[in-house]
């Protein structure tokens, strides 16, 4: 990610399966993300889905811009 974006404060994760959700919060918490709360498990009567929601430090939010 460029450094001279802004990036969201909260995004919250999610994946059909657990590999690909830990993929995903791996890649978020290598950008300087935290976790924020726990994870969450649902089936919607066809397919699983899984959930992590992450938030950036207070200290890290402001310095990134969006594109």
């Amino acid at each position: 990610m460029d450094h001279t974006t802004e990036r969201l404060r909260y995004i919250l994760l999610t994946a059909p399966n657990g590999d690909d959700l830990a993929a995903r919060v791996s890649e978020a918490l290598d950008e300087g993300y935290e976790l924020y709360g726990s994870p969450a498990i649902t089936f919607d009567g066809e397919r699983m889905l899984v959930a992590q929601a992450v938030v950036l430090p207070a200290y890290a939010a402001g310095r990134y811009r969006r594109p």
